[in-house]
Formats: structure tokens, C-alpha cells, sequence
């Protein structure tokens, strides 16, 4: 992916040499290979902008095992939520066994625990979904990506979003639960596990894979996750002085567009239940464009509007919209 540095600033160097004269900054993340990456990427960024650290032995990685990776027999919503990707990095955070840690944005709960913060947001990869098509499925084309199903094809995923944005256009399609990393899922569709399966560009291109069978689906057609293709640091809260060296390589892209997104979900206070899709982009002018959709799992129900505004009112934006969704939902969907 194409990396965008933040200038240097040696102002920070004295600063970071006094705070880790002891002890180096330890790092931590999940242990997957995309979370492994995605902390990598991190630091290359970090020691761009402040390039003192390369002169120390500064970064200890750890990789965290988390529920959400422990427990793969069960669907997220059936053990806790999302959460449960980021519960045991909060502790290793709020314990001081760890001074900051590496999420895709995504996976982090919109409420943080007291004394975490979130510190930065990187630039987003591409936020869209890929239709990755298994053995037996006819060939697709960008704008009618369903086509190539089959009547009655079985979709593997753990997605409430997904299964309810393709339920909603496909009645007919069989959903089973599908979770483990990207290579997993890949490896299973390869196999005739299921018929078919989405996944998150971002990590593709991360990971540097090329899915055969893949078909990237238009934002209108398959709204995304809030946070999809960002990757995001938190740290003590604290801890001023590396939430401001963290500041320093802040995307301002990143942070309005995520702000929206995270907003949203706020507003909506949704269970994991609850099918949710959020998507900013940044026009011309300083506006900001936010899709939201809310939806039932079985597609029975979805509802999908759009808001433009000010991109420094992203917040406001944000929450507007989750709000309207709300009030034109069923009430029963935030259950």
C-alpha cells in the first residue's frame, strides 16, 4: 500500500530520549498475521517522524491472544461483541504491561474503558468489501457482483452487515459462520467450505494477497464497516506525553472520516446484533459525505441514507445521521 510519512520532527527528540532512557515502548497487538503488519506499518511511520528512535532499541512487540481470537466456535455476537478483540489489549494497557497498542479501528468498540484513549489514526487503506467467489460460481462483473451466486449459494461469514446487505438482495442465499485470519477464510473457500465470502480489501492489501475469484464491491452497493481500513493506536490516557508524540502522525483524513463513522455508531448504541454500516469520504470544499444503513440480519428490513456537512463538524455529522436512522427504525433493532 502507499505509505504517506509525516514530516520529521526533531523538536520531539530530547523529549523521547528522556521518557525511554529505562525502559523501551512496548507495543501491543493481536497476533494474526494482518494485526502483525498493521503493527509494523505503525512503526515505520513513528520512527519517520521521530527519527531518534531508530537510534534505540525502543519497540518490544507483544502479541496478545484475545477472546475474540480464542473463541472460534461461536459467532461474536453469542461471546460478548467486537470488544472482545481489544478487551485483553485494554487491560495489558490500563496494567502498564504494555505503553500502546495497534487495532484495526473496526474491531475497537466505540466506547472505550476508562483510561484509554484513542491517540491516532493512520491513513485508510480501501475501505470497500471483496466478494471473494469459491469453486462453481459463475464469473462476475462490478456492477452485478450477486450474479455469479448460484440459486441457493452458501456464504460464509460471521458479518451481521454483510449477511443482512446481501439477504436484503438475495433472499435466497444460505448464511454459516465463518471467522478465523484472512488465510484461513481463504483456505476455506478455496476447499468448498461455502460457495462464497467477503472480506475487507484493506487486508488483502496488506497482506499483499491476490484472492482469485475476488470482486471489489462498490461503497453503494455494500456499505462498509465504521473504522474499515484504518488502523488505530490507544494508549493510557495519562500518558500526555506519548499521546502527544502519537499526535504528531495523526492523518487529519483518517481522523474526520472515522470521527463520522464512530459517531454514528454511538448514536445508534446498536447491540453486535445489529446490522450497521457507516462510510465518510472527504469532497472538494472541506465537506464531508457519510453513508449509514441499519438493516435486520435476515434483510428483511434495511434502511440506508446519506448526509453531507462540514468536514470539521464531523462529529455533529455523524451523530445526526445515527440519530435519524434511530428514530426511522424499528425499535426493536437496538435491542
Amino acid at each position: 500500500m502507499t505509505v504517506a510519512h509525516p514530516e520529521p520532527h526533531p523538536q520531539h527528540e530530547p523529549r523521547v530520549k528522556q521518557h525511554f532512557r529505562d525502559l523501551p515502548l512496548r507495543v501491543g497487538t493481536r497476533g494474526s498475521p494482518l494485526a502483525l503488519v498493521q503493527t509494523r506499518h505503525f512503526l515505520r511511520l513513528l520512527e519517520h517522524f521521530c527519527p531518534v528512535l531508530r537510534a534505540f532499541d525502543v519497540f518490544d512487540q507483544q502479541a496478545i491472544r484475545t477472546t475474540g481470537d480464542m473463541v472460534q466456535d461461536r459467532p461474536l455476537a453469542d461471546i460478548g461483541g467486537k470488544g472482545l478483540f481489544a478487551k485483553e489489549i485494554h487491560e495489558a494497557l490500563l496494567d502498564r504491561r504494555i505503553d500502546f497498542a495497534v487495532h484495526s479501528l473496526k474491531d475497537l468498540e466505540t466506547r472505550l474503558p476508562e483510561g484509554v484513549e484513542l491517540a491516532c489514526t493512520l491513513p485508510r487503506e480501501d475501505a470497500r468489501d471483496v466478494l471473494i467467489l469459491g469453486p462453481g460460481c459463475g464469473t462476475a462483473c462490478a456492477e452485478a457482483p450477486l450474479d455469479a451466486l448460484p440459486a441457493g449459494a452458501v456464504i460464509g461469514t460471521s458479518s451481521v452487515r454483510r449477511q443482512a446487505q446481501l439477504l436484503h438482495l438475495r433472499p435466497d442465499l444460505a448464511m454459516v459462520g465463518l471467522r478465523g485470519n484472512v488465510q484461513t477464510r481463504l483456505a476455506r473457500i478455496a476447499e468448498g467450505a461455502c460457495t462464497a465470502s467477503l472480506l475487507a480489501l484493506a487486508g488483502l492489501r496488506r497482506l499483499g494477497i491476490e484472492a482469485a475469484g475476488a470482486v471489489v464491491l462498490d461503497p453503494a452497493f455494500m456499505v462498509p464497516s465504521a473504522g474499515q481500513g484504518i488502523i488505530g493506536v490507544t494508549v493510557r490516557a495519562d500518558d500526555t506525553e506519548l499521546r502527544e508524540l502519537l499526535g504528531g502522525i495523526e492523518d487529519p483524513e483518517a481522523k474526520a472520516v472515522s470521527s463520522a463513522e464512530r459517531a454514528l455508531l454511538d448514536a445508534l448504541d446498536g447491540s453486535c446484533r445489529t446490522p450497521i454500516g457507516g462510510h465518510a469520504v472527504l469532497l472538494p470544499g472541506g465537506l464531508l459525505r457519510l453513508t449509514g444503513l441499519v438493516a435486520r440480519a435476515d434483510g428483511s428490513f434495511l434502511l440506508r441514507r446519506t448526509i453531507e456537512g462540514a468536514a470539521a463538524d464531523a462529529v455533529r455529522i455523524g451523530r445526526e445521521l445515527g440519530l435519524a436512522l434511530r428514530a426511522d427504525s424499528p425499535a426493536d433493532l437496538f435491542v
